[in-house]
């Protein structure tokens, strides 16, 4: 499982945005979830780690991999 943290999203739209974004990116095979209190998004599967930050940003927001 991959963890990233996202910076920006204030309402459940935000991680609605977020979890539609990351479920497109290929190599997610499933979002386990993206949490508006953490601002953590955990996916599973085998994407490029650049592609699932992109697919943050073009949302608005902000992403780093969490280490």
């Amino acid at each position: 499982m991959q963890t990233y943290e996202i910076k920006g999203m204030t309402c459940n739209h935000c991680v609605m945005a977020v979890t539609k974004a990351l479920a497109k990116v290929p190599g997610v095979s499933r979002v386990e979830g993206v949490d508006l209190a953490s601002g953590r998004a955990m996916i599973e599967g085998s994407p490029d780690e650049e592609a699932v930050i992109a697919a943050i940003t073009d949302e608005g927001y902000q992403a780093t991999r969490a280490s």
